[in-house]
């Protein structure tokens, strides 16, 4: 059985055929459906309810961030305030499409920092062409387990991650053939650190690359782990759900 450790399955373009999703996933016995927005993650609670396989993450992304007012705030808090997020995320930083607003980013991402703490919340970050800043107020205001998402950084900048106590994630990327930082942190990451994901519907790994992505696709960036690892497949299966669970207890 397989982990999805972040994946948008309640995004209108997956959500619009969830059944056969749903169906694509039989094998996926852990999965954490990641929402952007507030209809992402009402979604997303009517199917935790309906099956324990999924947990929940909802925070603000850091390209909305000149969006998010303090009745956005308010609500994100409320719905911590009632138990209803697991993890808090993806947050974090993003300075790869614009980078006019990255102090108006930075902010926001220190604001939700801080609700995690404050709830004890695991969070999730997005982190893109903004790696120091992003390391560094991780590093200042951080108090819950961190996992970072979708990893393409050097092993370098893993071994601070790593440093921190979080988990590395890692997704379809993995399997490409042009793939450059990918395996050789996938190599260096311990097993009990390591996370899978699909982030689907995008990043579709081989041999589906260039089609929708898909939570049952996430077996293929498990079989590349266990193949870089020289490990038994089910083995390093059961050890990336283990380390899923454990940010739960």
């Amino acid at each position: 059985m397989y982990t999805d450790s972040h994946c948008h399955i309640t995004c209108d373009q997956l959500y619009d055929h969830l059944d056969d999703v749903l169906e694509g996933m039989k094998d996926v016995s852990s999965c954490l459906i990641m929402c952007t927005n507030e209809t992402e993650f009402l979604r997303a609670l009517k199917l935790k309810e309906a099956d324990t396989r999924f947990k929940v993450a909802f925070g603000w992304f850091p390209g909305d961030a000149k969006t998010i007012d303090d009745a956005k705030m308010e609500r994100l808090e409320q719905y911590l305030r009632e138990g209803k997020i697991d993890v808090l995320g993806e947050i974090g930083l993003d300075y790869y499409w614009d980078n006019t607003f990255n102090e108006v980013q930075k902010d926001l991402f220190v604001r939700q920092i801080r609700l995690a703490n404050q709830y004890k919340v695991p969070i999730a970050i997005h982190m893109r062409e903004a790696t120091r800043d992003c390391l560094d107020l991780l590093k200042a205001h951080a108090k819950t387990p961190i996992v970072f998402h979708c990893f393409s950084g050097s092993v370098e900048t893993m071994k601070e991650c790593l440093c921190m106590n979080a988990l590395i994630s890692f997704a379809g990327p993995i399997t490409f053939k042009n793939a450059k930082h990918g395996p050789d942190c996938v190599r260096a990451c311990p097993l009990e650190r390591l996370l899978t994901e699909t982030d689907s519907p995008y990043l579709t790994p081989v041999p589906y690359r260039g089609k929708e992505n898909q939570p049952g696709y996430v077996r293929f960036v498990t079989k590349k782990i266990s193949e870089l690892k020289g490990l038994d497949e089910a083995d390093v299966a059961r050890q990336i759900e283990a380390n899923f669970l454990s940010l739960f207890q």
